[in-house]
């Protein structure tokens, strides 16, 4: 080989061909790890005073600039690279040199500027886009005329199909990485499934409404206030529940919510006062000491409810529905058990069988009016809850009739038998897993 040929011109070029090739590693590499990295991360390095995770973190609320840009320096840096190496090899070669450089090129590039790069990249993510969230910032900067109108150019072309970004896409995108991360966790084994039902409880909150965990008014304790002063005491104590609506006439008409410890003062004030009434508890009227009620449109979501809980410093609301008819009753407590799961106290009547008793591996015996949400929890289940509350719902909801007793189902991948029935109402259900 002519050793003319090596001469100043050919170590240069050689040189340049070397320095692309660490700049396409470098573009591979930072767009590799600006993706990959995780947000929360590099929020919590900022937030401990790291100025190359702040930068990265801004990095990454633009991902289409940012992508954009890369890319566009990688292709011009690889191009060039290809190019030099084209002409230095066919200088010495001939044209036998355009397949050589060809095939050389595309090892190096594919070696050197793609993979080694990126497996670097995915391994220290959050590392890496620290060091390099500068440099990225300055390439942004210099190619951003360029990249701005190819971004146009491409939203044009989408455009012609139909294809509109969404601005929310990325905090919905968001939202979803967390509630997977939580889901995998539990999977591998990282994440307890009481760690998990309560996470995932938090999260779900604003997507669900009022009615999905209220009382239904047919379960609701309520006071007449025309019974006699008597029977109204009787029934406060032997209540479970703090506080009791009152209603005169239809339970429809709410006059208020009566306190057991409002009844109580009242009673000690008509009976040991020093305004005490002649008549002692015969006086006593529950309509006046009642506390005004607080109703909620039944279709208020969970979270926004609680924060109304929390500012009005109440914990109980009539849910009613669009014609303002009473649908059931709201505590904080309802809310608070879809995070922490049921509460009980020493009032509560507590039967573990009551509401579902596991039969079998993947059976169960099942009240009617259990929420899917609760039973998908305690069996690892994933029956639908998008058309029905309960598991009575769903099952009058896919049989469209109301089943009678002995009746047996099968839909979403269950065997569903009607145990008991009580009027209208599906009491008991056998579930099992097909």
């Amino acid at each position: 080989m002519n050793p003319v040929l090596f001469d100043t011109a050919f170590w240069l070029t050689t040189l340049v061909i070397v320095v692309l090739l660490i700049a396409a590693a470098f573009f591979a590499g930072s767009e590799t790890a600006l993706t990959a990295a995780s947000r929360g991360k590099l929020k919590a390095r900022a937030d401990r005073g790291s100025r190359g995770a702040g930068q990265a973190l801004r990095l990454t609320e633009e991902p289409e600039r940012m992508i954009g840009a890369l890319l566009l320096g990688n292709n011009i840096v690889i191009i060039l690279s290809a190019s030099l190496a084209t002409g230095l090899l066919t200088r010495m070669l001939g044209d036998g040199g355009v397949a050589l450089a060809a095939v050389v090129m595309t090892a190096l590039v594919l070696i050197f500027g793609e993979m080694l790069p990126k497996t670097i990249a995915i391994t220290y993510a959050e590392a890496v886009s620290i060091r390099v969230a500068p440099l990225v910032r300055t390439v942004i900067m210099v190619f951003s005329p360029v990249v701005s109108l190819v971004r146009a150019l491409v939203r044009g072309i989408l455009g012609l199909f139909g294809i509109r970004p969404d601005p929310a896409a990325p905090v919905l995108a968001l939202r979803d990485e967390i509630l997977g991360a939580i889901t995998l966790g539990h999977s591998e084994g990282a994440v307890e499934k009481e760690d998990r039902d309560r996470l995932l409880g938090a999260l779900d909150l604003s997507d669900r409404a009022v009615e999905e965990v209220m009382r239904h008014r047919r379960q609701i304790e309520m006071i007449d206030a025309d019974r006699s002063p008597d029977a109204i005491i009787t029934q406060v104590l032997a209540s479970p529940h703090s506080r009791l609506p009152v209603y005169r006439g239809s339970d429809d008409n709410i006059l208020g919510v009566i306190h057991t410890k409002d009844l109580l003062r009242e009673v000690d004030r008509l009976v040991r006062g020093t305004d005490a009434a002649p008549d002692g508890i015969a006086a006593l009227d529950v309509a006046k000491i009642a506390m005004k009620p607080y109703f909620v449109p039944d279709t208020t979501t969970l979270d926004e409810q609680m924060r109304e809980f929390l500012k009005r410093r109440t914990h109980f609301a009539l849910v009613v529905d669009e014609y303002g008819g009473l649908k059931g009753l709201l505590t904080l407590e309802d809310i608070l058990e879809e995070i922490v799961g049921e509460i009980t106290d020493e009032f509560d009547v507590v039967d573990k069988d009551s509401r579902i008793a596991r039969t079998g591996t993947d059976e169960a015996l099942v009240d009617g009016a259990m929420t899917i949400r609760d039973l998908n929890r305690a069996m690892e289940w994933a029956l639908p809850d998008e058309e029905a509350n309960t598991v009575a719902g769903l099952v009058i909801h896919e049989a469209q009739t109301i089943p009678a007793e002995g009746q047996v189902f099968s839909f979403h991948g269950f065997r569903i038998e009607v145990v008991t029935r009580r009027e209208n109402r599906i009491t008991r259900l056998r579930l099992r897993r097909l």
